[in-house]
C-alpha cells in the first residue's frame, strides 16, 4: 500500500445502517467532522423527513450521496405481493432523485415457496419493469448478490456470476452490481468475476467489512476491516484494476458494535479503514 494511503479518507464511504442508534442528522454531522467523505443512506433514516432538505443537508456537510439503500425483494408467489414490490421500487427511485444520488442498492429477494429460477425470473421481470422510471429519474439499479446462505428470502442471486449474467442480459445503463465483500469473499471465481463486472462497465458499487472468526450471528455479527478472515486489500486491489473510481462502502450490521458509543465506533471504523483495506 502506498504509505499516501494511511491518511486518505477521499474514498471513504460510510452507511447510515453502520452507526444505526444515530439519527442521519448525527451520522451526517459525526461522519463529516471524522473526515468521511461519502454517505450511503439506508430509506429507514428519512421516514418522516423531507427528502429534498435532507440531501442538502448532506451535501452541506461536503458528503457525497453514493447510493440509497435498498430497493428490491421482488420475488412472490402472492401476485399482490410482486404488485406492492414493484410500488415499493418505484417509490425508492423517487426517494433517490429526491435524495439526490444516482443509484440505488438491490437487496433482490427470494420466496422460498418457489424454485430459486423462478425467483431469478422475478427479480429479472421486477428490474425490467420499474427500470424506465429508474432512467426517467437518472439513478442506477445496482444488483447486490448475497451470500448463499440468504438464498431462501433475502436474494436468489448469490453470486457475482449471477448478477453479471442478468446485468449483461438486462443490457442497460441503469442497471450494474454492486460487490459486498463479506457475500462474496469466499468464491474462487470472485477474481474473474470483478475483472468481467469491470470490463462491462457494470461495477457500480464497492462495500467493505470483514468476516469475525468465529461469527455468532450470520447477519449482524459483522467486523471491521482486519478482524476477520476476508482479504479486504486484496479484493479493494482487483476492484481498483477494473479502473473503479467510486467509494469504498463501509457496511457494518454489528449488534455488538451498535452498544458501543458510536463516536469511539467511528473513530475505529476510520483507522481499520486507513489500516486494513
Amino acid at each position: 500500500m502506498n504509505p499516501a494511503n494511511l491518511t486518505d479518507t477521499s474514498k471513504l464511504c460510510v452507511h447510515t445502517i453502520t452507526t444505526k442508534p444515530w439519527n442521519i442528522e448525527e451520522a451526517a454531522k459525526n461522519f463529516s467532522a471524522a473526515g468521511v467523505k461519502g454517505i450511503t443512506v439506508w430509506r429507514d433514516t428519512l421516514a418522516g423527513r423531507n427528502i429534498r432538505q435532507t440531501g442538502q443537508m448532506l451535501r452541506d456537510y461536503d458528503l457525497s450521496i453514493v447510493s440509497l439503500c435498498r430497493g428490491g425483494f421482488f420475488p412472490s408467489i402472492d401476485s399482490n405481493k410482486w404488485a406492492a414490490a414493484i410500488d415499493d421500487n418505484r417509490k425508492a427511485i423517487g426517494e433517490a432523485h429526491e435524495l439526490g444520488t444516482s443509484m440505488i442498492v438491490l437487496v433482490c429477494g427470494a420466496d422460498p415457496s418457489q424454485p430459486l429460477e423462478e425467483s431469478r425470473k422475478q427479480i429479472r421481470d421486477g428490474i425490467q419493469a420499474v427500470l424506465p422510471e429508474a432512467a426517467a429519474a437518472g439513478v442506477k439499479l445496482a444488483i447486490e448478490p448475497l451470500h448463499p446462505m440468504y438464498a431462501d428470502t433475502r436474494s436468489a442471486i448469490n453470486t457475482l456470476a449471477q448478477a453479471n449474467d442478468m446485468a449483461e442480459n438486462i443490457n442497460s445503463p441503469f442497471v450494474g452490481v454492486a460487490v459486498d465483500v463479506y457475500h462474496l469473499w469466499w468464491d474462487p471465481s470472485l477474481e474473474k468475476e470483478i475483472k468481467r463486472c469491470g470490463a462491462n462497465g457494470n461495477l457500480s458499487a464497492f462495500h467493505i467489512c470483514d468476516w469475525k472468526v468465529p461469527t455468532t450471528d450470520f447477519l449482524n455479527d459483522r467486523g471491521l476491516m482486519g478482524e476477520g478472515c476476508i482479504p479486504v486489500k486484496e479484493i479493494r486491489s482487483w476492484v481498483e484494476a477494473t479502473g473503479f473510481t467510486g467509494f469504498n462502502e463501509v457496511e457494518i450490521f454489528s449488534t455488538s458494535y451498535w452498544k458501543e458509543d458510536q463516536h469511539e465506533f467511528l473513530g475505529k471504523i476510520v483507522k481499520a479503514y486507513k489500516e486494513c483495506s
